[in-house]
């Protein structure tokens, strides 16, 4: 009765408008008020622990680095970059626009930051030279995506932290996944540019490429700073988010000079305000899981799958199916730390690898960014364009094809996923 309770009370809430984080905290609370023999006192320390937890301090300062890079002209300068070393080919400034964003994903560890930073200037160049608006919006609103796809990435700590997995595999699993989901998307532009005879850029030199990569550099060398320092064991993941934020701060103000001093205190109170928005639905999350764990839901939900007899590849064939489905209408942070606590043991039991299990959930939360109604992508893209929402979503739908293929490979190729950390690492004990 309080599982039935508890899921009716959240899906009328979110039906009604409530905003997500208010919906699992009221529908929490109520349950242990009404099935439950927890204090409300418990609640508060409840709220506090989740707090404690050294992995999420991690969000604020990617959050803050993003901002920092996003702010200053760091993309700009990856996007001459890109322009140089792939303009040249069919299609050449919608492959550079892929190329650039997989280089801002790998600073700045969010999908939309990515879409605003490298879409507000290629879009518009895109058009200039012959593109139409809608090929343009349709290529960035789905390689933004890679923006939480390649580490650092936000959805990655959040799934970290809600199973209790490594962060650092997690963050390395990511790369060829990454890799692959960009090249899938170039291909596919090289080859609609090759039917549709869509323009080239003039080929640059390779002086002019040595010295657009020297005045990126600084912002590239962002990467290396903080996937070398969590690999070279000089920090960890949660240590790098803090350091890539003060580096961030340097490069756009003191090196780049991009960004005033006077500003940065409203990058500051941009950053805090989206942490704290957040982090306050992480909390209630954790009380949500909190009320599933008490209750046995997650453990009543293995034991049916597992009498069903399921195959691993059936569970994770329903995984998809269920995560797809909440990416039509919720934030992918809300989705993970809804359905992990109760999908994540299960997986376990049927032997399946947590960290190939998150790869799965993020390219699903990708997914979900760029689909109806609430795709926190396809929003930005709208704003910076001016396009109708449903433009940018009928622009968005053929390149949406690659991911959702690409979906099925990494679901069913588990050693895309693994593969890397394994051979980093070393292979995890389950």
């Amino acid at each position: 009765m309080n599982t039935v309770f508890l899921f009716v009370t959240l899906l009328t809430m979110l039906v009604i408008g409530l905003p997500i984080a208010m919906a699992l905290g009221l529908s929490s609370i109520l349950t242990i008020m009404l099935f439950q023999n927890d204090s409300l006192a418990s609640l508060t320390l409840k709220y506090f622990q989740t707090m404690e937890q050294f992995t999420l301090l991690a969000i604020p300062f990617f959050i803050l680095a993003g901002n920092f890079l996003t702010t200053g002209g760091v993309a700009k300068r990856m996007i001459n970059f890109a322009i140089s070393a792939v303009g040249h080919l069919p299609g050449g400034l919608a492959i550079a626009s892929v190329l650039a964003c997989m280089l801002f994903a790998a600073v700045s560890g969010s999908s939309p930051a990515t879409v605003v930073a490298i879409g507000s200037i290629v879009i518009a160049g895109m058009v200039k030279v012959g593109y139409t608006q809608a090929f343009a919006t349709g290529v960035i609103v789905n390689a933004g995506t890679l923006g939480i796809l390649i580490p650092p990435s936000i959805v990655m700590v959040v799934f970290a932290a809600a199973t209790e997995t490594s962060v650092g595999r997690l963050f390395i699993a990511g790369v060829i996944p990454g890799a692959l989901l960009g090249g899938a998307l170039m291909l596919a532009i090289y080859v609609a540019a090759r039917i549709m005879n869509l323009p080239r850029q003039p080929k640059a030199s390779w002086n002019e490429r040595f010295w657009l990569f020297a005045d990126a550099f600084w912002g590239l060398l962002l990467i290396f700073i903080v996937m070398g320092g969590i690999y070279g064991g000089i920090f960890t993941p949660t240590e790098a988010a803090a350091v890539a934020a003060v580096y961030a701060f340097v490069a756009a103000v003191f090196i780049y000079r991009d960004l005033k001093l006077s500003d940065v205190p409203r990058v500051l109170l941009d950053s805090g305000r989206l942490s704290v928005m957040l982090m306050f639905i992480i909390a209630n999350a954790f009380l949500f899981a909190h009320v599933l764990t008490t209750a046995q839901i997650p453990q009543d939900i293995a034991r049916l799958i597992i009498a069903a007899e399921l195959a691993p590849w059936q569970f994770l064939l329903i995984v998809n199916i269920i995560l797809l489905v909440a990416g039509n209408f919720m934030d992918p942070s809300a989705i993970v730390l809804i359905t992990a606590p109760i999908l994540f043991p299960t997986a376990m039991q049927l032997g399946i690898d947590p960290i190939h299990l998150g790869i799965v959930y993020v390219v699903n939360m990708e997914i979900g960014l760029v689909t109806p109604p609430v795709g926190l992508n396809l929003f930005v893209a709208s704003g910076i364009t001016g396009m109708p929402l449903m433009a940018v979503v009928r622009a968005a739908a053929p390149w949406l094809m690659v991911l959702l293929t690409f979906l099925m490979f990494i679901t069913y190729i588990p050693e895309i996923s693994t593969f890397l950390p394994n051979l980093v690492f070393g292979k995890a004990i389950q």
